[in-house]
């Protein structure tokens, strides 16, 4: 029996209270369990966030390369269709009839000249744009839509839309900026080293669910100190470990985006101190590859970086993990839970060797990579563990004088810096 009939009614209470009755903590090293866990907050970061001022990653292009060819995807929760029209432009509307409001595109990808709602069968060109319902005018002079009924007023919902070197975003909000303003000079820099403009070759697929809020995916690809702590592969082989050149760097406008970055040594294996094996469990020196092929850097990029990994507010991931190159959607479905859906690809000017290369290495990633495994494992013991607290708070305090951009691995500052941003964002003031 709770002794303090106060803490039992937050506790019960925690996951139906109204948004505007939480405080974010006066302490900006302290994140509430309740943004992982709330029904409520979930369902105003879909508003604020996803259908508010942000530009959200959708499809490649050359997913959809061809005119008629279209893409499943969604934005936050929301289904979307990605369409390339017959004059070459691209368009993302709602998978929502307007008339009942069924989901009318099922295949994941496809060709169409048109696309019809299996209900009732109304039909919509490739731009969104209602254009031809059965019976508009009745049969036999009976039924049918009244006389004032007009089709250019019951289109899709469409969002607006922009590409960058062949990658589509699509927002909501009519006032967000553009693109590279939204992104920032520091973020394009490694993002076109990715995408430099050349067509692409997608690879294949995955597609996983997480049981942890989505935030929490965010927060892991800002967060380099756990990359030094829980990946024995990453360590042991020298691809993000305590001694390389490294770095996390923040939009320094918001802070809401972000890259991970090193430096890969010209060893295969690592070398690292035995002070700092000592503080790395993960760290066995017998661990040894049976293909060495596998941790090959073929040196194709103008970076100093053999590793970015990059998080774009509020729903993309663009990995390059040496020469293994894909994009991460991030799909949130409810306080408990996320979809990730991975996209591989290579360059269309890539050899046949490159892209055995690039298919082999990608074991690294994937939701059972040799990487991906334990992320997914650490978010869910996270979730498990906030779910069952709403009270308490997580600490982010290393590098603690440090908001945004860190110099080194052992630094939680560009996951205080993305809060600062989304408890802005979110209407929260400290308490």
């Amino acid at each position: 029996m709770y002794k303090n009939q106060e803490i039992l009614d937050y506790t019960v209470g925690a996951k139906n209270r109204p948004a505007d009755d939480y405080a974010w903590p006066a302490d900006d090293h302290l994140i509430p369990d309740w943004v992982y866990t709330s029904q409520s907050v979930y369902e105003r970061e879909m508003e604020r966030i996803f259908k508010g001022r942000s530009w959200n990653f959708v499809a490649l292009e050359a997913e959809i390369p061809n005119p008629g060819d279209y893409k499943r995807s969604y934005v936050g929760p929301v289904p979307v269709v990605v369409s390339r029209a017959d004059d070459g432009s691209i368009h993302v509307f709602e998978n929502r009839c307007a008339h009942r409001g069924a989901e009318f595109c099922r295949s994941s990808r496809g060709h169409a000249k048109e696309f019809v709602c299996p209900y009732h069968q109304w039909s919509y060109d490739l731009k969104g744009n209602l254009q031809g319902i059965p019976f508009k005018r009745g049969v036999n002079k009976q039924g049918g839509m009244p006389r004032e009924f007009r089709n250019e007023d019951h289109g899709l919902f469409k969002l607006r839309v922009t590409t960058r070197h062949g990658v589509v975003f699509a927002s909501y909000s009519a006032d967000v900026e553009p693109l590279e303003e939204y992104l920032t000079p520091e973020i394009l820099k490694d993002f076109d080293v990715v995408f430099p403009g050349k067509p692409l070759r997608i690879l294949g697929y995955y597609k996983n669910e997480l049981p942890c809020n989505w935030k929490m995916y965010h927060e892991n690809l800002k967060d380099p100190y756990h990359a030094t702590l829980l990946h024995s592969f990453l360590v042991v082989f020298g691809l993000l470990v305590a001694g390389n050149d490294s770095a996390m760097i923040a939009d320094p406008v918001h802070h809401r985006h972000g890259t991970m970055a090193s430096a890969k040594k010209e060893d295969k294996y690592a070398a690292v101190s035995e002070e700092n094996k000592k503080e790395m469990r993960s760290f066995h020196d017998g661990m040894r590859l049976q293909d060495d092929r596998f941790l090959e850097f073929v040196k194709e990029f103008d970076s100093p970086w053999s590793v970015t990994m990059q998080t774009i507010w509020p729903n993309l991931v663009v990995q390059r993990e040496m020469n293994t190159l894909g994009v991460r959607q991030i799909v949130p479905n409810g306080p408990h839970s996320m979809l990730m859906i991975w996209t591989m690809f290579g360059y269309e000017d890539d050899t046949p060797e490159m892209t055995r290369h690039r298919l082999r290495q990608g074991n690294l990633m994937g939701p059972a990579g040799f990487l991906g495994l334990e992320d997914n494992e650490a978010m869910k013991f996270v979730q498990e563990g906030v779910r069952r607290s709403s009270l308490d708070t997580n600490v982010v305090k290393l590098d603690a004088g440090n908001v945004g951009t860190a110099t080194s691995l052992i630094s939680e500052a560009a996951i205080r810096g993305m809060y600062r941003y989304y408890r802005e964002v979110m209407g929260w003031e400290k308490a």
